[in-house]
């Protein structure tokens, strides 16, 4: 399984999610929740623990990688974040079907999913920084073949985000989950493959700021 990394940015730091954090999440979530209405985000101390403890026991089976996001403008941790659903496609296929082999190294695939963060860091370029971040530990350390990011198919804000990385509409699974206001959910799905990440990356860079667009 992939060793736990540190992702450093100019706006804000990805660090490895443990239960330390506990409290900074808890009042992150807690500033505007009016904010999460297509989001699952935890709320209260009993939640977020139990939270964190289900997204590390995840982790030890080598199937995500969870961070906290911590903005570097007030050195505050102001949400979190993951690489999940990691697939290991090297070495003999696992059989019966539908068995957990044994994972490897580095993912193959993985998904960008469950970022949350308070309502003071929505807008500040802070998710665009997070998602840049993985993206690039994703495919140029562990050079995944595909990234899939999803969302609820109502939630503009977060399928715009989405749409503004340069990720590709794959299409909308009906009735795909069960949504954070507990209705049945359409979700739209999204993807990154390894060769468009070149020109996904540029032009990332380019509205991050980090060097002249051409």
């Amino acid at each position: 399984m992939p060793a736990s990394v540190t992702l450093s940015g100019r706006l804000v730091r990805l660090e490895p999610l443990s239960l330390a954090v506990v409290d900074d999440l808890v009042a992150a979530a807690s500033e505007d929740r009016s904010t999460y209405g297509f989001t699952r985000v935890p709320n209260g101390r009993d939640e977020m623990v139990s939270y964190v403890e289900a997204t590390l026991a995840e982790q030890a089976e080598g199937r995500t990688m969870p961070f906290a996001i911590r903005w570097l403008h007030t050195d505050r941790v102001v949400g979190a974040t993951r690489l999940m659903n990691l697939e290991y496609w090297q070495g003999p296929m696992p059989w019966p079907p539908g068995t957990r082999g044994a994972v490897g190294d580095v993912p193959s695939v993985a998904d960008i999913g469950y970022t949350w963060l308070s309502a003071s860091a929505q807008g500040t370029g802070a998710n665009r920084e997070s998602k840049y971040l993985m993206l690039s530990l994703a495919f140029e350390t562990w050079q995944v073949h595909r990234i899939t990011l999803k969302a609820d198919i109502r939630n503009v804000r977060s399928r715009a985000a989405i749409e503004a990385l340069g990720a590709h509409l794959d299409g909308v699974r009906r009735a795909e989950s069960r949504g954070a206001d507990d209705t049945v959910r359409d979700t739209a799905y999204y993807s990154i493959l390894s060769d468009e990440w070149p020109i996904v990356r540029e032009r990332l860079r380019a509205r991050m700021g980090l060097f002249e667009a051409a």
